[in-house]
């Protein structure tokens, strides 16, 4: 059926509608649609916005025994009648979009069996598809959750839908270059028209050269600034002139793969190839840049964007097809008054447009509008990009410091501004401290087969489970190699949620269902339950004056460790709360986990309520040192696709003599002999030169392991790292070196010692 329609249409383009999200989407007639439900439970709504002849049927629908006629979008209106945050950037949407919203009074609404059917349009019409669904509480396990829309399309929509009102549109033709002013705080989209199309890019201090003087971004100040010697794949987020005065901001980037700083193409590069006369950026820059008296050069210094470089270890750079896809786009933000010129690069002669120059088009936003930053990745290879995300807590962490890092698709803070890592850290061990851990992926596992699913997705004895407890497992490819780590929450006999770091996993345990044939639904609720960490001595004193909980449910007072309860915050009548007593530091901890339309109200109860506690916000550098010291894992530290639960540290979520069950990996794990498995194990280092993750440890001559984490303690005034070692160098006490440069030039003594390195007996966080 998709192939006809692949031979049917020219175009095909894709869109992902998030939960309680909206699309709006011209189709013309014999045009075609197809949505699918990710986790095949999200409906959608269609709305007619305007149809060429609304006395003719608008569509028809491939299979027969589907019938979906005009009624009222229950959902959508419900969405739009909410009091949160979705249902106020539907009501934004549908006024942007200038939809009456009388139209949902006479919408078609599909269920999430019959929205896989192609839907063919008779008629020309503007749509919007909805997947729309109500907010979910902390104890339910229906999320809304993505649809996918494809248009098999007769012409393409050629232009992503503009981020904000335009102030200035410009066309950069292929094989050609333009020129255009830009004022201080605006500004400058750059997109990628139909994908693979590299873009150079360079700007001038307008006012610089009025006076003469060509004041323009240099490759070498912005490197330096950034602390990078040499060009590497990647934007910096700003760019400098040689004064080392940052011109420009990158604000949004949704390919993630650019060049940092080489030349634009130059009549040389062509020659050298043996195409003489072929046409280049750089002379393209030249005649462009003539009218405002710039000289001409023979090569022009530029960001290159869309254009995949990668650099050798030896420093070698080399160049594939770019990754960019029909839209994507990098956002900047002038710091001045410039002037720009974008060229859409003819190189026909090598994959750098994958072999087909096409066009670049420009947007100039107005300096009051506000975007926020965002940096793209993808989960899997083939899917659309995503785009960083705030959490809930973000309108308060952000009040608090400007130290945010990418993580898992969210913005974390690494320290705060008046505290740092080191104070952090102290009042964790000593006081209390909160972190916003939103990153963390939360799956809701529901079905009349959910224990029997989870006791072979997962390395754990799910079966041993109470209503209300929580077990840490490790879940393990067919290699029994780790693909994560999490903590798995047992909601009711047939709701269990997985809560872990990657969000590859939901997609595999759905694969993994389906697999198997068990009778399972797997829903991402990421998006619905926003958490934070209250961590240290005091932590318990604090939630105890903030969570109220029904004689049913267990009181925060009494809570035990790897438990969780139900409750709300301060009253009967305050909004509903999760909290579970878990933590990723080794001290007496708990995490609260609430809708984000609560967040900010939940951060501010606690902050308030803590300063007799000694509180202090906590960031993620903080986090690395308490967890190491702990003994705690992380991933593409202590494990990954190609370490085992044992090799990882924590063997004893894999208990192969009391669960006589299958899990997916054991046979792999079973197969290798336990005496020639790596071990985690702590080193304490007898320097204080730092080591660092993936220095190779050695004994003589010869590598016997590797260091996976490290940090300086400052309670135990030592530095620490978590190591793997082969098995003939474990036990304790035994002298090694860690080596660097080169691993012969220099080494480091260290001692093997056992895990954890800070309370031992785990007392504290059992207390």
């Amino acid at each position: 059926m998709y192939e006809s329609l692949k031979t049917a249409t020219k175009f095909i383009n894709e869109y992902r509608i998030s939960g309680q999200e909206a699309l709006r989407l011209k189709v013309a007639e014999g045009e075609f649609i197809s949505v699918n439900s990710i986790d095949g439970c999200q409906s959608g709504e269609l709305l007619v916005v305007s149809q060429v002849d609304p006395e003719a049927p608008l569509f028809v629908i491939d299979s027969s025994n589907i019938d979906v006629l005009p009624t009222q979008a229950i959902q959508s209106i419900k969405l739009l009648n909410s009091d949160g945050q979705a249902g106020a950037k539907f009501k934004q949407d549908l006024q942007r979009w200038q939809v009456d919203e009388k139209v949902l009074e006479n919408a078609y609404c599909f269920s999430s069996e019959n929205l896989s059917t192609v839907v063919t349009f008779l008629q020309d019409a503007v749509i919007v598809m909805v997947a729309a669904a109500e907010n979910m509480a902390v104890d339910e396990h229906q999320p809304p959750t993505e649809l996918n829309l494809v248009h098999y399309a007769h012409d393409s929509s050629d232009l992503p839908e503009p981020l904000a009102k335009p102030v200035q549109e410009i066309r950069v033709p292929h094989s050609s270059a333009r020129t255009y002013e830009v004022k201080a705080g605006q500004w400058i989209q750059i997109i990628d028209v139909q994908g693979k199309q590299s873009s150079d890019f360079i700007a001038f201090d307008k006012a610089q050269l009025k006076d003469g003087q060509e004041v323009m971004i240099d490759g070498t100040a912005t490197r330096t600034v950034m602390g990078l010697t040499l060009p590497q794949p990647g934007l910096f987020s700003k760019f400098l002139d040689q004064f080392q005065q940052t011109m420009l901001e990158v604000v949004q980037d949704t390919v993630g793969r650019h060049d940092s700083f080489l030349f634009a193409c130059s009549p040389k590069y062509y020659e050298d190839q043996g195409y003489f006369g072929h046409v280049s950026c750089t002379e393209n820059f030249n005649n462009a840049l003539s009218a405002y008296g710039v000289a001409p050069r023979s090569g022009w210094p530029a960001i290159n964007f869309f254009f995949n470089t990668y650099a050798e270890p030896c420093g070698t750079i080399g160049f594939a097809e770019p990754w960019s896809r029909p839209g994507d786009y990098v956002l900047l933000r002038a710091n001045r008054d410039l002037l720009c010129a974008s060229s859409a690069c003819p190189d026909d002669i090598d994959p750098a447009n994958g072999w087909q120059p096409t066009d670049i088009h420009v947007r100039i936003y107005d300096d009051s509008e506000s975007f926020p930053r965002s940096i793209a990745y993808r989960t899997i290879p083939e899917e659309l990009s995503r785009m960083t995300k705030q959490s809930g807590f973000h309108s308060r962490t952000t009040k608090l410091t400007k130290h945010f890092a990418e993580y898992h698709g969210y913005w974390v803070a690494t320290e705060y501004e008046g505290w740092g890592a080191n104070t952090e850290y102290l009042a964790c061990r000593e006081k209390v401290a909160m972190i916003d851990l939103t990153p963390l992926r939360k799956f809701e596992v529901v079905g009349p087969d959910a224990e029997v699913f989870m006791q072979y997705a997962v390395t754990r004895n799910v079966r041993r489970m109470s209503i209300g407890e929580i077990v840490y497992s490790a879940i393990c490819n067919e290699t029994g190699g780790m693909i994560d780590d999490g903590t798995l929450f047992k909601m009711s006999d047939q709701a269990y949620r997985w809560v872990c770091g990657d969000p590859y996993t939901g997609k595999w345990l759905r694969e993994l269902a389906a697999k198997t044939g068990h009778n399972v639904k797997v829903r991402e609720s990421t998006d619905q339950l926003h958490n934070i960490a209250v961590q240290g001595p005091n932590s318990r004193a604090l939630l105890q004056e903030i969570v109220w909980t029904p004689e049913h449910q267990t009181s925060v007072e009494e809570l035990a460790w790897f438990h969780f309860t139900i409750g709300r915050v301060q009253e009967a009548t305050g909004f509903p709360i999760m909290v579970s007593r878990t933590g990723y530091t080794g001290e007496l901890g708990f995490e609260v986990w609430c809708h984000p339309d609560d967040a900010g109200d939940l951060w501010d109860l606690i902050w308030e309520t803590g300063q007799k506690y000694g509180i202090a916000p906590m960031g993620f550098d903080a986090l690395d040192k308490l967890r190491i010291e702990a003994g705690l894992i992380f991933a593409e530290h202590e494990f990954c696709p190609r370490t085992n639960p044992f090799e990882a540290g924590i063997g004893f979520t894999t208990p192969l003599k009391t669960n006589d069950e299958d899990f997916v990996g054991r046979q792999a794990i079973e197969r290798q002999s336990p005496e020639s498995r790596h071990k985690l194990m702590g080193l304490e280092v007898k320097s204080n030169d730092p080591v660092h993750h993936g220095d190779e440890i050695y004994h003589g001559r010869f590598p016997v392991g590797v260091v996976t984490s490290a940090t300086f303690s400052p309670v135990l005034k030592k530095q620490i790292a978590l190591c793997r070692l082969a098995p003939d160098f474990t036990e304790i006490g035994t002298d090694l070196e860690v080596g660097q440069l080169d691993g012969q030039q220099k080494r480091i003594p260290a001692k093997v010692v056992s895990l954890p390195f800070y309370d031992p007996q785990r007392t504290r966080v059992r207390s």
